[in-house]
């Protein structure tokens, strides 16, 4: 159903379509549109008309539909932790088998998706997963670029015999070229196999 608004309303709404399907967001993400009692008011319209789907208390999403199963998907993981994270001010970090899911390197979405984050220890259930973040220091989870921390942490997870050419070729392959020097230098800190490794996926 589409749902016709005006001014600040209509601006809620480009926002929630502009995002696309399996956004998640909160109400601080539209705290420069209003009010936030005005904001709550509008993301209620919303989900009654069925536009968008209240995943958490506080969290909804914008929901992805299948064609073939003419249904609802269930919600997109990790952008409900990027949400959670923007909405308490947290910096996060996918553990690592959702790395290597978020890469690619994994097609199973993790029953427990785990986080590293600067923020408290939280845990919630979204349908039959588990999403827990665990609190760690800064230098775990606080890499300038999302990428490098994906990359450390699905490597990690790894672990250092199991990385061959075919694991090195496909994270290249995941990463945009004009991200490669970026991240090079934003791991130099990480544990020295890890970076030895990132060093020989990013060089030209």
């Amino acid at each position: 159903m589409v749902v016709v608004m005006q001014g600040a309303e209509n601006n809620l709404v480009s926002r929630v379509y502009g995002n696309g399907r399996g956004w998640a967001f909160s109400r601080k993400d539209f705290k420069d549109l209003g009010e936030g009692s005005t904001i709550g008011w509008n993301l209620m319209q919303l989900e009654d008309s069925g536009t968008i789907r209240r995943v958490l208390r506080g969290v909804y999403d914008y929901p992805r539909y299948s064609e073939l199963l003419q249904a609802q998907l269930s919600p997109d993981i990790d952008s409900v932790a990027q949400a959670l994270a923007r909405k308490f001010g947290w910096r996060i970090q996918p553990g690592g088998e959702m790395a290597l899911h978020l890469i690619g390197l994994s097609t199973q979405v993790p029953a427990k998706a785990i986080y590293l984050s600067d923020g408290p220890k939280r845990s919630y259930t979204i349908g039959q997963t588990s999403l827990v973040f665990r609190h760690a220091t800064l230098k775990e989870a606080g890499f300038k670029h999302r990428e490098s921390g994906l990359i450390v942490q699905a490597l990690r997870a790894l672990g250092q015999e199991r990385i061959d050419d075919t694991v090195k070729v496909k994270i290249r392959a995941w990463l945009p070229e004009r991200l490669r020097a970026r991240v090079r230098k934003d791991t130099q800190r990480a544990t020295g196999w890890v970076h030895e490794v990132i060093v020989e996926i990013t060089n030209e």
